[in-house]
């Protein structure tokens, strides 16, 4: 880490060799703060490339382990190289990295946030989502809602803002199968503190989305379970300045 940048993007990726190289080059330009980490998971196209010609540090998984496996790479990364926050942005468009801006200063207005999370259903932001996938947000939305007693818009976006607690938490321990919502309940469980901000988001602009249609009512069932489950779960605590958590009682 250069004590100039210590701040991180991670930027997992699976065949994204359209659109990655785009994104690096705008995180560049609008958080010049933050290194660039791209964790190419198994993709079997020029992403790699793509990446490094940016400008990025690319770690490659030899073959694919999904979402959670590329985002844990990158909370490791940034755990063991001494990053004070961490943002995830998506390689496929998605996420506005002139938006790291929001993230950063509701985190700078709140320092005992240990998560900010960038919504596409709050205040004026307005996002054309499928009306299928709308109704599983908002499902999730609910649930999660009422779990952590606040509101909670937008569970499934994965544009979010980590502090050092935040990243020690999840180097250990981080969902691997469609990870986001169980991601916030973790936050929770672990007395750690979140918060939702409005932010653009896009459609995608290349790649395939790891949630195709065949693939939808099983990721539902899995979110629902990871819910039921949650309230069961072990809760350590990250206290202030450890990177190690300690188990604490059941109870939401």
């Amino acid at each position: 880490m250069n004590d100039s940048h210590p701040y991180l993007a991670v930027v997992p990726a699976y065949n994204e060799s359209v659109t990655v190289g785009r994104v690096i080059r705008s995180i560049r330009e609008h958080a010049p703060l933050y290194d660039v980490v791209v964790i190419d998971d198994g993709s079997t196209d020029a992403t790699a490339a793509e990446a490094e010609a940016a400008g990025a540090k690319v770690i490659r998984h030899p073959y694919n382990l999904g979402i959670g496996g590329a985002v844990q790479s990158g909370f490791t990364y940034a755990l063991e190289n001494g990053y004070r926050r961490l943002v995830q942005v998506d390689a496929d468009g998605q996420h506005e990295p002139a938006e790291i801006a929001r993230l950063e200063a509701a985190m700078d207005e709140d320092p005992s946030l240990d998560m900010v999370c960038g919504s596409r259903f709050r205040e004026e932001v307005q996002y054309a989502a499928p009306i299928s996938r709308r109704t599983g947000i908002h499902i999730f939305a609910f649930l999660v809602s009422r779990i952590i007693g606040q509101t909670v818009t937008d569970p499934t976006a994965g544009f979010r803002l980590y502090n050092r607690r935040g990243i020690a938490l999840f180097a250990r321990d981080y969902p691997h199968d469609y990870p986001e919502v169980e991601a916030i309940l973790m936050v929770h469980y672990h007395r750690l503190k979140m918060r939702e901000i409005a932010v653009r988001m896009y459609k995608r602009d290349g790649g395939v989305s790891s949630i195709s249609s065949g693939k939808s009512v099983y990721y539902m069932l899995k979110v629902l379970l990871a819910i039921a489950v949650g309230f069961v779960r072990a809760r350590p605590v990250i206290e202030a300045g450890d990177e190690a958590p300690v188990t604490a009682a059941h109870g939401i």
